[in-house]
Order: C-alpha cells, then structure tokens, then sequence
C-alpha cells in the first residue's frame, strides 16, 4: 500500500480520473468514472475518490449511504487497465473501507454483475459473503462487517 492514497477529484484532476479505463472485456462490468461522478453529484450521500499511485491516479472508487442505519453501498471500484494485478485494488478497497468504518458504518454492502470477467471471486477473497438474492437491477449482492 505503500503510496497509495484516496484523493478527492477535483476541477484540475476530473480529465485524468474520466480517462481511467478497465480492461475492454470488464466494460460491462462496472460504468465509467465520468457516468460515476455524474450519478454522484445527485445522490446526496455519496464520495468518490480518484486512487493515486505516488502522484498518478490509477483507479476510481465510490460509495453511498443505504437505506439500512449502519449499513454503505460500496458502489464503485475500478482500477486502471495498466496497473491491474498489482495488489491495487484490494489496497484500494482496504483504503475505502476504513474510511468508511470511520465514518460510522458497521456494515458494506455491494453487487456485481455475474459472468466471466465478473469481480465477485476479488470481493469473496476480500471478506465478502454472497447474501443469496439478486439487487432490484438484477446484480448479485455480497456484504461484509468493517
């Protein structure tokens, strides 16, 4: 983890963030940054963070209140096609979820999309627990404590 961090995207850093791209075979598994940042500015509760890497960003992660006390919405997580398989993305998320845990929350919730570039074996090596039922848009749910 070591230069890793979680900054806020701003006016001067938006462009590079939007230009972090998964994989062509992973497009269908998570949105883009840029729709991610536009869904944000209209859900009251939510932060997004650029992932940096020294002094470049490498990923994208997002996350919201939900409707249960206690419980965030893990809502996005990517990490840039060229700095995939280096550990980022699990130092990432453990980033994310302590500011989350010290934000108050007790438990995270987040879905993915089944198939065969489908996250969901990182999110159950990361302590995720598959809940059994599908999202309201047909995603599969995972949860975990903080």
């Amino acid at each position: 983890m070591v230069g890793l961090q979680l900054r806020e995207v701003t006016k001067d850093t938006v462009r590079a963030v939007c230009a972090l791209e998964v994989r062509d075979e992973q497009k269908d598994y998570v949105a883009s940054n840029a729709l991610s940042i536009a869904q944000a500015h209209f859900e009251p509760s939510a932060v997004f963070r650029a992932v940096y890497l020294s002094e470049q960003p490498i990923g994208f992660v997002q996350w919201r209140e939900a409707e249960t006390p206690g419980t965030v919405i893990l809502w996005r997580l990517m990490i840039d096609r060229r700095h995939q398989a280096g550990g980022h993305g699990r130092d990432a998320l453990a980033l994310a979820l302590a500011q989350m845990k010290s934000s108050g929350f007790a438990t995270v919730e987040t879905s993915v999309i089944l198939g065969p570039e489908s996250p969901l074996n990182f999110y159950l090596s990361q302590n995720f627990e598959e809940v059994g039922r599908t999202t309201p848009n047909g995603e599969w749910l995972l949860r975990r404590t903080l």
